[in-house]
């Protein structure tokens, strides 16, 4: 019996805080997508402002009582964003929408207190819109034993049998995103979403060098790198850094307050640069290691996605620290697929997943008991 075909809106906003990604999909659900629309807006600086200063307060359960009339006026302003640009799709676009994947914005990250709480107000986004919603994607996973995240491998396992089939490409695979934190996902083979998906957060991606140049100067990003390749490494900051950091396994899931980066505070602004783009390859490569010591693999298909990946000085370093020919970073837009919306994609196909009752994550991908469904379904028109 022919599945049917959902209009899916993904809205993904990540932990660099300057924008967020809308992507809208036709899918079923389980093996068959078509990607009909990715476009990108970006914060004013008051928003991009409110929601910096917001993560900075709270940092523990008691903060979010502590703050809770800021986090309601911040949720207010940065869902009629989200339903503004729905909007501006619907207004456009001849797309009719069945869903709209709504994360929200992570504002703390707590999973061994089975907290992991994201603003956006699901209702005034469906009242506004006049569309299914689907939000709270993180909780049940929680509920189950599973650390929240990453929930993407899912749509990752998607997208491997399509470099699979098209580009004659082959199993083992790894799918990394370097987004704020850098997540990996290794499928083994085809199928069997139970056992042959494995993913980890495994270090550091942009977040450390993003909150030192916000800190420093009034960019945001350090663009293809080039502030990196301006500044030098500072050797006896770095070697310090590495022999005290440690992430201590990659079966946790990572947040961005795991990180500071007090360790360069003397250095310039493209020295500090270089120093953490060097450390957070560093952490990748040990990373990306682990992960194949872990399923006793050499996985020779990396694959890279997100912001991180057009940064170039950071993706050089990681080839210099994983030092084998053979086994290097490959773009994934080189296989016609556009490496700034994986994650907005992502959550518009895992709404429809949690419209269908399917599971959206497993024991391996974020260490649950069981397979498990998430996702709370809102219809307030």
């Amino acid at each position: 019996m022919k599945k049917k075909m959902f209009n899916s809106l993904g809205l993904m906003s990540g932990t660099s805080m300057d924008g967020v990604d809308l992507s809208v999909i036709k899918s079923d659900g389980y093996s068959k997508i078509e990607y009909l629309y990715d476009k990108y807006y970006e914060f004013d600086d008051n928003l991009f402002s409110q929601l910096i200063e917001l993560r900075n307060c709270v940092n523990s359960t008691k903060d979010l009582s502590q703050y809770l009339e800021k986090i309601k006026n911040v949720e207010k302003t940065f869902t009629l964003f989200n339903s503004s640009i729905v909007k501006d799709i619907i207004n456009t676009t001849n797309i009719k929408l069945d869903l709209i994947g709504f994360h929200g914005q992570t504002i703390l990250h707590l999973p061994d207190e089975k907290i992991s709480k994201q603003i956006g107000d699901g209702h005034l986004l469906s009242q506004l819109t006049k569309c299914l919603v689907v939000n709270n994607f993180r909780q049940n996973d929680l509920m189950n034993g599973g650390q929240g995240a990453p929930l993407v491998p899912i749509f990752h396992d998607l997208i491997s049998q399509k470099l699979i089939y098209d580009f004659n490409l082959e199993y083992p695979m790894n799918i990394i995103n370097i987004g704020g934190i850098t997540n990996v996902t290794q499928i083994i083979k085809k199928d069997d979403l139970n056992h042959n998906i494995f993913a980890y957060d495994i270090a550091p991606g942009n977040c450390l060098i993003d909150q030192w140049l916000r800190k420093k100067s009034d960019k945001k990003i350090d663009e293809n790198g080039e502030l990196a390749k301006l500044g030098k490494v500072d050797k006896l900051i770095f070697n310090q850094a590495i022999e005290n950091f440690e992430i201590k396994s990659i079966k946790g899931s990572l947040d961005i307050k795991n990180f500071d980066i007090s360790f360069v505070k003397g250095l310039s602004l493209e020295d500090g640069c270089a120093t953490l783009t060097k450390f957070t390859a560093f952490l990748i490569s040990e990373g990306l290691k682990t992960v194949d010591k872990e399923n006793k693999f050499k996985t020779k298909n990396n694959i890279v996605c997100g912001g991180g990946r057009k940064n170039q000085s950071l993706i050089k370093d990681i080839n210099k620290f994983l030092g084998e020919k053979e086994i290097f970073l490959n773009n994934i837009d080189n296989y016609k697929l556009n490496g700034d919306f994986i994650e907005s994609q992502a959550f518009a196909y895992i709404a429809i997943r949690s419209f269908l009752d399917l599971p959206i994550s497993f024991p391996n991908t974020t260490r649950c008991k069981k397979p498990t469904k998430g996702g709370s379904l809102i219809k307030n028109f």
